[in-house]
């Protein structure tokens, strides 16, 4: 099996040809790439291989940025020091996750995964890598502040946003009401589209926080949730459509 590292760490570098060449003498690590820009010009130049080792984290940028500049179909193992990017990683539903210093054991197993892999499945895994750029990266807290305090809120422990003479509020589960630095429009291109909706001009709210629904006057919807009561609760006609089908995704 012929293996390319990119990786920015020289001995890391080395302590990963030393793992492969225990698992397997037979492993031949055909090159050895330190930044994204001289792994873009290495497979723009036709190197190619059976398997790649490749830190997320590079002097010269994100790994993640060579695979929205050039196409590459060559299944990916990550490897990196850092625990935020393993959810992008997983995203990827990559061969494997390795967080450094790489284990010996963890290798193994993630180059066994490899070896079952069919050509369908490579391929499958190639199409996700190059489309993780297009994938949007919505929030996933609030940094808050209330009085001398500051707090972060997951956006799971939000039941809407509203919208109230020229500001905007974060209500949570409890009902404790936090100014925050957005408009609604902003928050919906940041907010994750499963949970989130914006029923009228005023309000976006978060699914589990709708009890009941109802018809209403002039083909609306009429909301029971938390915190909210009165015309806030009302989903606007020409959002109904949408709304529907938001919930039956």
């Amino acid at each position: 099996m012929k293996v390319i590292i990119i990786e920015d760490e020289q001995l890391s570098a080395e302590h990963l040809v030393r793992l492969l060449h225990k698992i397997d003498p037979s492993i031949q690590v055909i090159a050895q790439l330190d930044s994204v820009e001289a792994s873009v010009n290495a497979f723009e130049n036709g190197l190619t291989a059976d398997l790649m080792l490749v830190d997320i984290h590079l002097a010269d940028g994100s790994s993640f940025d060579l695979f929205s500049q050039i196409s590459i179909d060559i299944p990916v193992i990550f490897t990196t020091a850092f625990d935020q990017y393993a959810i992008q990683a997983f995203q990827l539903n990559s061969i494997a996750y390795l967080l450094k210093p790489i284990d010996g054991l963890e290798l193994s197993k993630a180059l066994n995964k490899f070896s079952k892999l069919t050509i369908q499945e490579q391929q499958r895994l190639i199409v996700q890598i190059q489309n993780l750029q297009s994938t949007p990266n919505y929030k996933q807290r609030f940094l808050v502040k209330l009085g001398e305090n500051i707090h972060s809120i997951k956006t799971n422990e939000i039941c809407h946003f509203i919208s109230e003479d020229g500001m905007v509020f974060l209500i949570n589960h409890q009902g404790k009401r936090f100014p925050i630095d957005f408009t609604l429009d902003q928050l919906e291109s940041n907010l994750q589209p499963e949970h989130f909706f914006r029923i009228n001009r005023k309000v976006i709210l978060h699914i589990d926080c709708i009890q009941k629904m109802a018809a209403y006057f002039n083909s609306r919807l009429k909301v029971q949730t938390l915190h909210l009561n009165g015309d806030e609760t009302i989903v606007s006609r020409e959002r109904v459509a949408a709304f529907k089908e938001w919930l039956n995704q």
